[in-house]
């Protein structure tokens, strides 16, 4: 299972990379095995506010559809249109090219909320 160090991970299997005042969100690789093969995204539009722990989109795959939770509040600054596509890009390349949204976050403090990736390894192993 591939958990980079330089990321933040919440409970709902997230990973989130801090650039400089935003944070760039998508789901971890754990995530996206346990769905199976992802055939469709449903993100947000650029200026939609997202809300800490509640749905920004969701993710079907050839087993079931899954919320997607964000790990902060905030604006949608950007959102990856390549995911419309080619949603399979999820299951492969999670953490480079299917990153989902980038989000401004509304309280930048609440970060330190999320996991480090060894947190969040031993959260998943205990599943």
């Amino acid at each position: 299972m591939n958990i980079p160090e330089s990321l933040l991970y919440s409970v709902e299997h997230d990973w989130v990379k801090k650039e400089d005042g935003k944070v760039r969100i998508g789901i971890t690789d754990h995530a996206q095995s346990e769905l199976g093969d992802i055939v469709f995204i449903e993100l947000p539009e650029v200026g939609d506010k997202v809300e800490a722990d509640e749905p920004f989109g969701s993710a079907e795959s050839v087993k079931t559809v899954s919320e997607l939770y964000a790990p902060v509040s905030g604006k949608v600054v950007e959102v990856n249109q390549e995911l419309e596509e080619s949603p399979e890009l999820v299951n492969e390349s999670p953490y480079e090219k299917a990153w989902m949204i980038v989000v401004e976050p509304k309280d930048p403090s609440k970060l330190e909320e999320l996991m480090s990736a060894g947190d969040y390894d031993k959260m998943i192993n205990e599943e």
